[in-house]
């Protein structure tokens, strides 16, 4: 029999520990946040559609992005068992210089209309947490800015081949007069992707007002004050604006990009140079073959060629054929840090993050980001000492397994099969 008694007040005091109310509502909005999805969920309230829509959305039907979020939906850790992992080191050597994690942020372009503070939050929150930040040819903050809110940490620039060359040279060279480390060229993006939420939302610079716009954004006063009391939104590091983000990137990349072109960006710019944008293995073997500093690869969060590749699948084949000592870099879908880990053990030397930034960015500003870091940060050490690993030299292919969920029709073969008798029935083209 249970003996009962009154409640002793002193006890019960000791037991109802009221949590002090938090005042600040950004702050309060940021401590609820526990995952990188609910900082997307706290940004899609607060961002008109149009806006959130850029950074949500892909192209076409959205298959490359979807699919690159189940890829890393659909692995299996395993653990090894009495290696104790009190504390972990999650500190890396990439291209040169440090990280203090193994992710960085990813180039972004209209940043500016996400959340006013644009990559200078981005910036500035990059430094403080000791990871590279970069800056995109499409960005809404110029280099030099950037690099006064970062100024003593890692900033890279990402490239993209322009029709008129002399401006991709100017910007190449200006980037590197601000000391930026690393230049990022991009490869994939010769024209642009059909990115069908713009198109339907009237995503522009400048932005396209309809009275579906303007109802969408009645109730989020916030976002519009931020947008009218700040300096004029236009890109940094080009003189044409007026248009959706399609009709932008068609007008001003050339689709004739080439290696040749590689070869010239190779000889202006001093620092280290990476490739990306590489989506199969023979392509990311001749770019190590030609001494590239490393190759990231990536289908553009999905925003280019609808069922691409998926470069979380594509890892282990590149690294296979490349060499585990080469620099492989990939991003698209990661919203977890436990992707990051996933892709560390499978030979990616480092990972860039683009949406995770942009939803933090939205959901709270510079706040928001150093809260998307920190969660990501959280994430990646509880994985590493759940998988009984102190450092990320430690992991290794045998910690994680893709498990299968799209898997290659087998190819017929190239040779011509025997003419069949007019009797003879057809025998099935695919055995199942």
């Amino acid at each position: 029999m249970v003996t009962r008694q009154l409640p002793n007040p002193s006890e019960l005091l000791e037991l109802m520990q009221f949590k002090k109310p938090e005042l600040n509502g950004r702050k309060r909005r940021l401590d609820a946040a526990l995952t990188v999805s609910d900082l997307r969920a706290i940004a899609k309230r607060r961002t008109p559609k149009a806006a959130f829509d850029y950074t949500d959305g892909a192209a076409e039907a959205e298959l490359s992005l979807a699919r690159a979020r189940q890829a890393f939906e659909d692995i299996e850790f395993h653990p090894g068992i009495l290696k104790p992992a009190p504390s972990v080191d999650t500190s890396i050597e990439i291209l040169g210089g440090p990280s203090a994690l193994p992710f960085g942020i990813a180039p972004t372009g209209f940043t500016r209309l996400m959340q006013t503070e644009g990559e200078s939050a981005g910036a500035s929150a990059a430094g403080a947490a000791g990871i590279p930040f970069t800056l995109s040819t499409l960005g809404t903050t110029s280099i030099e800015d950037v690099k006064a809110a970062n100024p003593n940490g890692r900033n890279w620039f990402q490239l993209y081949v322009m029709r008129d060359r002399d401006i991709s040279y100017g910007l190449a060279t200006r980037a590197a007069e601000a000391g930026f480390d690393t230049l990022m060229f991009t490869v994939d993006t010769p024209v642009a992707g059909a990115r069908l939420r713009d198109k339907r939302n009237g995503f522009a610079i400048p932005p396209q007002l309809t009275i579906g716009t303007i109802i969408n954004a009645i109730p989020r006063p916030w976002w519009w004050i931020d947008f009218l009391t700040t300096p004029k939104l236009e890109f940094a590091s080009l003189s044409t604006t007026g248009g959706t983000v399609g009709e932008l990137l068609n007008s001003a990349m050339d689709p004739t990009i080439s290696y040749e072109d590689l070869e010239i960006i190779r000889g202006i710019w001093p620092g280290k140079i990476v490739v990306k944008g590489v989506q199969n293995v023979e392509d990311s073997v001749k770019l190590v073959d030609l001494g590239v500093d490393g190759i990231v690869l990536s289908n553009h969060g999905g925003r280019q060629l609808d069922r691409a590749p998926i470069p979380f699948h594509l890892l282990p084949q590149v690294v296979r054929e490349v060499g585990k000592d080469a620099t492989v870099m990939i991003d698209t879908g990661i919203m977890n840090g436990a992707d990051i880990v996933a892709s560390v053990a499978l030979g990616a030397k480092f990972t860039l993050v683009g949406r995770a930034y942009l939803y933090g960015l939205m959901a709270g500003g510079r706040e928001g980001v150093d809260r998307m870091i920190e969660i990501l940060r959280t994430e990646i050490e509880r994985t590493m000492k759940l998988l009984g690993v102190s450092t990320l030299a430690e992991l290794e292919p045998k910690h994680v397994t893709q498990l299968q969920r799209l898997v290659p029709v087998a190819q017929p073969s190239a040779r011509r099969a025997p003419a069949r008798s007019k009797t003879a029935p057809a025998a099935a083209s695919v055995k199942r």
